[in-house]
């Protein structure tokens, strides 16, 4: 006998998902298709040989077309102290107040890399898959820069929350 499977409501799923501690990033690219940014928290690691994160990407968001076309993106691992700038590309703002609100510069694929990012992520995005209402992003790093100090900035339970290195 079959059982039918249960849905999860989308608001149960919200909520336990704010539970799901995870490191804030702003993802850019840069390209034919226009310089583009945007916060995402849904950004992990998939394997180091070869060196490969997986974005998450909402097909419905304005940045969308910008990273199709470019086919090139860096994943700038936001530091503590940095939750305005993460607000920031995470809002209705327009993109070239996004990008003067910082300093930027460029590694090997001319995506923009965050100056005083804990690190970044230089990377080309080598397959997409749908999932849903977004395309996941299978990207490699051809490029990482380290930032000077190792705090970091995390989204927990709807907050910002800073960590430092004790």
């Amino acid at each position: 006998m079959q059982q039918t499977p249960i849905a999860v409501p989308r608001n149960d799923y919200r909520d336990a998902m704010a539970r799901l501690g995870a490191a804030v990033n702003i993802i850019t690219t840069d390209g034919p298709g226009g310089r583009a940014g945007f916060t995402a928290s849904a950004v992990c690691s998939v394997t180091d040989d070869p060196p490969t994160l997986l974005v998450c990407l909402n097909r419905n968001a304005s940045v969308y077309p910008a990273f199709q076309a470019n086919g090139v993106l860096c994943v700038n691992v936001l530091a503590a102290g940095q939750q305005a700038l993460s607000a920031l590309f995470g809002g209705k703002t327009p993109m070239d107040e996004r990008f003067a609100a910082c300093r930027w510069g460029a590694l090997v694929t001319g995506a923009p890399v965050l100056d005083g990012a804990a690190v970044s992520f230089d990377c080309r995005v080598v397959r997409s898959t749908a999932v849903g209402t977004h395309d996941v992003l299978f990207c490699e790093a051809v490029a990482i820069r380290s930032g000077d100090t190792a705090h970091g900035l995390v989204y927990f339970d709807r907050r910002y929350h800073d960590l430092l290195a004790a």
